[in-house]
C-alpha cells in the first residue's frame, strides 16, 4: 500500500470525528495516540483546564536536541449554514481528483499525512527526533498551542525547528500577520436624555475610544516600510462589533465593542493595548465625578504573534531542500507559526491544499497535494537519518 493511499485512508478516519472548535477533540486525540503508541512513539497529552480538550505531543527517535516538529490543530470551523452537497464529515471522492469533507485541507489532510508516513519514522534510523505536534482550539484563537509549545520547550529535548502544514499548496511560507483582539467594555449610569449630568451615557463615552483606535490604524498604515511584503502593506486595527444602549432619550448603561488588530511583525499590539488603557483611564476618571460607579473594562481576546521571515532560517533551509521551492512567499492569513517562533524556534508553513479552499462548504483537498506532501515527509525522514 502506497504512502497516498494509506494517507487517504488516515483522512477518512480523521474526518470523521466532528471536532467543531465548540466539540471536544478526545475521540480524534484517543484515535491518533493509540496508533501512534503502537509503533513506539513517545506520547504525551496536554490538556485543557477543563479537561474536555486536549494537545498532544509525540516523538518518533532518538532523545537528543535538535530535530523537526510537525504541527498540526485538530479543530475544524463550523459547518452550520453552508451548502454542503456531501456529508460534511464523510471523506468523499467524487472522482475528479479532490477528496471533499471538513477539514480535509484545514488541516487534517497534514495530520493524515503525517499518519501515513508515520511507520518509517518508527522504523527509520532517525540521527535527530521527529515531534509531532497536534493542538486545539486553533480556530479560535490559537489558544491551545501555547500551553503544547511550553510544554515541548521546558522537556530535556528541545527541538530545532518546525514545520506548520497549513495549507500552502506545499510552497514555502516565510512570514504572515499576527491576530490581537479586544473586548472594551463601558460601564455607565442611565438617566433622561436631558439630564446628562445625572448620569454618565456609556456609548457616548465608547466613542472617542473607538476614535483612538481609527488613529491607531492611521498611523500603523502609515509607518509601513515601502519594502513590505504584505498584502495590504501594513498591519490593520479594525472595530468590528459593537452594542449597547436602550433608547435614543436614555443614557446608556453599558456599551461593549470589539477591537481586531492584524500586526504586521514590526507593530506592537500590547503597546496599542497599553496606550487604549491609558485613554480609557481618564475617560473613566470623567465618568465617575456624575457615576462614581461608572468603569471601563478592556480585556485581550487573543494574541496570537505575527511570523517574521528569518535571515537564513534552518526551518526555512529544510523546507526547500525538501520541496525545491525558492520563491519567497508570504500569506495574510495566521496560524501557529508565530507561537512557535516566539518560543526561539526555527519555523516555516508548509503544508498540503490550498486556503481558499479552508472554511467553505464542500472543502477539498486535491489527492496530488496529499501525493506531494507524502513524499516531502518521506524525504525529510531520510534528511534527519543522515
Amino acid at each position: 500500500m502506497s504512502h497516498l493511499d494509506t494517507a487517504i485512508d488516515e483522512l477518512r478516519d480523521l474526518v470523521a470525528f466532528d471536532t467543531t472548535s465548540r466539540n471536544t477533540n478526545l475521540p480524534l486525540i484517543d484515535h491518533v495516540e493509540a496508533k501512534l503508541l503502537a509503533l513506539g512513539a513517545v506520547c504525551e497529552r496536554i490538556p485543557s483546564a477543563d479537561g474536555k480538550k486536549a494537545n498532544l505531543h509525540a516523538r518518533f527517535g532518538p532523545a537528543v536536541p535538535g530535530g523537526v516538529i510537525l504541527s498540526g490543530h485538530t479543530d475544524v470551523v463550523p459547518v452550520d449554514g453552508q451548502p454542503w452537497t456531501s456529508d460534511p464529515w464523510a471523506l468523499t471522492d467524487k472522482g475528479d481528483g479532490k477528496l471533499y469533507g471538513r477539514g480535509t485541507c484545514d488541516m487534517k489532510g497534514f495530520s493524515a499525512c503525517i499518519l501515513a508516513l508515520a511507520p518509517k519514522m518508527a522504523a527509520a534510523d532517525l540521527k535527530k527526533p521527529v515531534h509531532i505536534a497536534l493542538s486545539y482550539d486553533e480556530e479560535v484563537g490559537c489558544l491551545g498551542a501555547p500551553a503544547l509549545i511550553d510544554r515541548i520547550m521546558e522537556g530535556p529535548i528541545q527541538p530545532a525547528m518546525v514545520v506548520v502544514g497549513e495549507p500552502t499548496d506545499m510552497k514555502v511560507v516565510t512570514a504572515h500577520k499576527g491576530l490581537f483582539s479586544m473586548v472594551v467594555k463601558v460601564r455607565g449610569r442611565e438617566a433622561h436624555s436631558s439630564l446628562v449630568k445625572d448620569g454618565a451615557c456609556a456609548v457616548t463615552h465608547a466613542v472617542p475610544l473607538m476614535n483612538f483606535l481609527v488613529e491607531e490604524a492611521a498611523k500603523m498604515e502609515a509607518a509601513a516600510p515601502a519594502d513590505s511584503p504584505f498584502n495590504p502593506p501594513y498591519g490593520t486595527l479594525t472595530i468590528g462589533e459593537v452594542k449597547g444602549g436602550t433608547a435614543l432619550n436614555i443614557l446608556a448603561l453599558d456599551c461593549e465593542f470589539g477591537t481586531l488588530m492584524r500586526p504586521c511583525p514590526w507593530d506592537d499590539p500590547h503597546g496599542l493595548a497599553e496606550r487604549l488603557r491609558e485613554k480609557a483611564a481618564g475617560i473613566e476618571a470623567e465618568m465617575r465625578k456624575a457615576a462614581p460607579e461608572a468603569r471601563i473594562e478592556i480585556s485581550i481576546r487573543s494574541d496570537v504573534p505575527a511570523f517574521a521571515p528569518e535571515d537564513n532560517g534552518l526551518a526555512e533551509r529544510l523546507a526547500r531542500q525538501l520541496t525545491g521551492d525558492n520563491s519567497t512567499r508570504v500569506v495574510s492569513y495566521g496560524t501557529e507559526a508565530g507561537q512557535f517562533q516566539k518560543a526561539g524556534l526555527s519555523v516555516v508553513v508548509c503544508g498540503p491544499g490550498s486556503i481558499s479552499q479552508a472554511h467553505q462548504p464542500d472543502e477539498f483537498v486535491a489527492i496530488d497535494q496529499l501525493e506531494e506532501c507524502c513524499a516531502f515527509l518521506d524525504r525529510m525522514v531520510g534528511a534527519l537519518q543522515a
